[in-house]
């Protein structure tokens, strides 16, 4: 990295409680699981804990319960790094959670009960407004209010920061308050909930990125899991080519993609790069169970980068000539 970026994210703290199973229950169905684990959670955490490990200096805006969660929630960003001096306990509510379902395939299936997330204010946001001010980039997702998301993506407009906004989970949103972001992240599965088209192929992808562009956003990048990552923008649309691994749990595995890339752009990489970084990064999130206790360091992340063979970034930050990575 050229430089320390500082990032804040604005976001959801949750405890994540994850059983594996060999497979889904159909309904009505009662099964064994094989496995339990606790940890904690939340897109906004996952994040800034993807963003700490990759060496960004990092503070979280966010709330949490006043039960046994919101005290150790708190607790587990300071044991890590991540400033937490606006991370407020709400009286009366519980913390967010997140039950995860995880079958042998490594797929998941998540639900999240938002709790205190969904006390996080515009106000909030005012709050923390000299230390937003002071931001590298400001990353967002919608696990806290929409009003909260659009009004902290206005804010950052206002003050010439860069914003990322993580479309999850996904939902139909207001195109003219998204296109304050610089740059729009989704899933193939929020790609469709934002465009109105589905997604499920490379082809499909650029179609709902050329929709997206058409109707205000600046830059999209479409997430594609083990296909990679498909950016788009006034410059053209570019796929950039995954990292094959054989996942073990691939939760966490976007939050992983969309900390890191924030990390890799604000400390000066080129688009292209800080992208397949990312690629890299999520794909290595994958190789472990859980969310955050599956993030790698920053030492392990360069290790792995420098054993890969991948095109350079050309002159000016520009596309480099197609060409397949190779892991090792």
């Amino acid at each position: 990295m050229n430089r320390q970026p500082h990032i804040v994210v604005v976001g959801s703290a949750n405890v994540d409680l994850t059983t594996f199973t060999d497979h889904f229950p159909r309904p009505g169905e009662t099964i064994f699981g094989r496995e339990f684990h606790l940890g904690f959670g939340g897109k906004g955490a996952n994040q800034a804990v993807a963003a700490r490990l990759c060496g960004a200096r990092v503070s979280m805006v966010a709330r949490v319960g006043d039960d046994l969660f919101g005290p150790a929630t708190i607790e587990n960003f300071t044991a890590r790094g991540i400033d937490a001096s606006h991370v407020w306990i709400t009286p009366g509510v519980s913390s967010g959670v997140a039950p995860i379902f995880v079958d042998s395939s490594g797929q998941n299936r998540i639900l999240v009960v938002k709790g205190a997330n969904d006390r996080l204010s515009p106000s909030d946001v005012e709050g923390a407004s000299d230390l937003l001010r002071g931001a590298d980039c400001i990353v967002l997702q919608l696990e806290i209010p929409i009003e909260t998301v659009y009004h902290t993506l206005r804010f950052a407009r206002a003050h010439g920061i860069r914003a990322i906004l993580n479309p999850a989970p996904g939902q139909a949103l207001d195109l003219a308050e998204v296109s304050n972001a610089d740059y729009v992240i989704p899933n193939e599965t929020e790609a469709e909930a934002l465009s109105g088209m589905p997604v499920r192929t490379l082809d499909d992808a650029r179609n709902c990125a050329s929709k997206l562009l058409a109707g205000g956003l600046r830059r999209v990048i479409v997430t594609l899991g083990a296909n990679g990552a498909l950016c788009a923008g006034a410059d053209g649309v570019r796929h950039i080519p995954p990292f094959a691994v054989e996942p073990v749990d691939t939760t966490g595995a976007g939050d992983a993609f969309i900390g890191s890339l924030a990390c890799f752009l604000a400390s000066g990489c080129a688009e292209a790069e800080a992208i397949a970084r990312a690629n890299l990064y999520a794909a290595l999130s994958t190789l472990a169970v859980g969310t955050q206790k599956s993030f790698v360091a920053l030492e392990r992340f360069e290790a792995e980068w420098r054993a890969v063979t991948y095109p350079p970034s050309p002159p000016g930050g520009g596309f480099p000539a197609p060409a397949e990575p190779k892991s090792r």
